[in-house]
């Protein structure tokens, strides 16, 4: 196994071309993702008694795109080292907002259903991988830390800006006050939150068409520049063998578990507004701004543990953001909170969003670290995907059934009960990640 630094684009230079690249990676990173996951998350509640839904119905839906995702990672990451990223994302977001669309007439969970397994395909197949890969690209040798962390931060930042946004068109519909609003006018108002989002992630996905067409000159430059690296990158060939490639490193095996446990750690977000208003007996509205406020801190903390994983190593920060996982979950499990410990319910809840949002800062930013070539980092990516992101197929299910077999606080124990299980697996696999990184630069 070639152990020598595969070259990317050496030390990243600030430009306004740069700046405005990453910015509109940033945006179209998010976007993709307000309609599938980033409502239901803040609007929990709503979303659930608006569409009539119990929770293990709507973890059902994302079972769907789950099961859609797990194939689309397999064969996405491929057609992103083949295909011209702009043109991929571009069509992703156009799809992925006609689908919003849709969402917003209120369809039958059947066709709910349907709807998320198409979402599993837009969202992952033409866009996932072509994100990632463009993101490390921009990053190049040095930066791959801060390239991470101004991603998955800035992805933090837009999802908070469409959620402060969603909140008060919410509010603006509302023709009284929430407590004393009936189903049909929270519906009415809830529609308008879905009917926007939707057009502003076709919106997006235009100025991508328009804007990021540059990144494609940036890709064969820098896939060129590697003559050491035997893989081929001859456009629109799709091959075998790189799967063989990507399965010989190590790493890869690894980041696998790491992703998997630090994803199914993320969809616990899911629940954060539901407990504010189960357990902390929270209305609507305010459960809602609980999950906004969380998504303001995923900027500062996305890029301030990247600059660190610069100056040190990403394995090690995710080494850190698994045990503080690990140990804010156990606290939610005990129960030992209730509706008078809101402060400390709130500073218990931003250090498990810091653990989470570096967690999902860091786990691509290794790519580097462990050795992977550029050219077949969108195969990489898959690969590591179909195992990392199965949570889309089981962790909704799951989560609803403890939810709904136990309603309110029992329930939510349980749920972050089965996240300290989960971050302590990952816990084990990155601390294995971190050493076998090291040793790997001895050779």
């Amino acid at each position: 196994m070639n152990s020598e630094k595969t070259p990317i684009q050496g030390k990243r230079n600030i430009d306004f071309t740069s700046v405005f690249s990453i910015v509109l990676l940033v945006l179209a990173g998010e976007a993709i993702f307000i309609l599938p996951f980033v409502l239901q998350r803040i609007f929990r509640p709503t979303f659930l008694e608006t569409f009539a839904l119990t929770n293990t119905e709507i973890g059902s839906c994302f079972s769907v795109y789950g099961i859609i995702a797990m194939f689309s990672y397999l064969f996405g990451g491929p057609l992103a080292d083949r295909f011209k990223p702009h043109l991929l994302m571009s069509v992703a977001l156009l799809l992925t907002g006609l689908g919003g669309f849709f969402l917003s007439t209120y369809p039958s969970v059947f066709y709910l259903h349907v709807l998320y397994g198409f979402w599993g395909f837009t969202t992952i197949f033409l866009f996932w991988a072509a994100m990632i890969k463009a993101t490390r690209i921009w990053g190049g040798e040095n930066a791959q830390g801060i390239a991470f962390g101004l991603l998955d931060g800035g992805r933090g930042l837009v999802a908070a800006l469409f959620g402060s946004a969603g909140v008060f068109v919410f509010s603006f519909f509302l023709t009284q006050d929430i407590d004393v609003s009936t189903l049909e006018e929270r519906k009415i108002a809830f529609e308008q939150v879905i009917v926007y989002a939707s057009a502003a992630v076709c919106l997006i996905g235009l100025l991508v068409f328009i804007f990021l067409r540059h990144l494609n000159s940036h890709s064969k430059e820098n896939i060129n520049a590697n003559k050491k690296d035997t893989v081929d990158s001859e456009p629109g060939k799709l091959r075998f063998s790189d799967f063989k490639t990507v399965i010989k490193y190590r790493s890869v095996w690894l980041l696998m578990i790491i992703i998997l446990c630090a994803y199914f750690s993320y969809k616990m977000t899911d629940v954060f507004s539901l407990y504010a208003n189960e357990v902390m007996l929270f209305n609507e509205v305010e459960s809602a701004e609980i999950g906004t406020y969380l998504l303001y801190l995923r900027p500062l903390f996305g890029v301030g543990i990247g600059l660190l994983a610069d100056r040190t190593r990403a394995s090690l920060w995710i080494v850190i953001g698994f045990f503080i996982v690990l140990v804010t979950s156990l606290f939610f499990a005990s129960g030992l909170l209730n509706s008078n410990l809101v402060v400390l319910f709130s500073i218990s809840i931003a250090l498990m969003a810091l653990g989470v949002y570096s967690l999902r800062t860091l786990y691509f930013a290794v790519l580097e670290e462990a050795k992977i070539p550029l050219a077949i980092t969108g195969t990489a990516i898959g690969v590591i995907s179909v195992v990392g992101y199965t949570p889309d197929i089981f962790a909704g299910p799951l989560m609803g059934y403890f939810l709904d077999a136990n309603p309110g606080a029992i329930g939510l124990q349980h749920t972050f009960g089965l996240m300290a299980g989960f971050a302590l697996i990952g816990f084990l696999a990155s601390i294995a990640l971190m050493r076998y990184n090291r040793n790997f630069d001895r050779l």
